[in-house]
């Protein structure tokens, strides 16, 4: 049971993770084991995400000031929520563990002042990442230029083989 102090703590701590996180996933965990949790934990520390199970009538409470008012619904049963920076990574992190573990269920979520849905973090998670979309882009650059070049060089060769226009022999006067 937590006193008056505590509480206030724990609001003002979830109210500016609310505030100051750009990716946001709620999740129920019910029938994960704490090997499980501290399994997931771990993976989503890698990637800078706090992954923390909440109090939802004080989280509610937490959340009336912020940005993040629209969530609040998302909060009943054992509620869980990842806070990070990256919502790709968060969600492909959670909907992979979901799919190895029945009993974690992603209920929502927020990223970038967006609120999304069940269906709207997974189409988050399917997302290619910063990282892959700078790798994509570099490639399609990369192939473009390779291919602007041989086309070059291929109309230089073919230059370089044409006889000369002025090639016959004129006989001199």
């Amino acid at each position: 049971m937590m006193n008056k102090d505590q509480k206030k703590n724990y609001i003002s701590e979830m109210s500016n993770q609310f505030e100051n996180s750009k990716a946001i996933m709620v999740t129920h965990y019910q029938g994960l084991t704490m090997t499980q949790l501290d399994d997931l934990r771990s993976r989503m520390r890698e990637h800078g995400i706090i992954f923390k199970i909440t109090k939802n009538r004080i989280t509610k409470l937490a959340l009336e000031k912020t940005k993040c008012k629209d969530l609040s619904n998302l909060f009943t049963g054992p509620t869980a929520v990842a806070f990070g920076e990256d919502a790709i990574m968060s969600a492909r992190i959670l909907s992979k563990f979901a799919k190895d573990n029945e009993n974690l269920k992603l209920i929502g979520g927020m990223m970038n002042n967006e609120v999304l849905d069940q269906a709207g973090v997974m189409n988050v998670a399917n997302l290619p990442t910063l990282d892959e979309a700078r790798a994509n882009i570099v490639g399609i650059l990369n192939a473009s230029a390779s291919k602007l070049v041989s086309i070059l060089l291929a109309r230089s060769e073919k230059m370089s083989n044409l006889p000369p226009e002025n090639s016959e022999t004129k006989p001199k006067e």
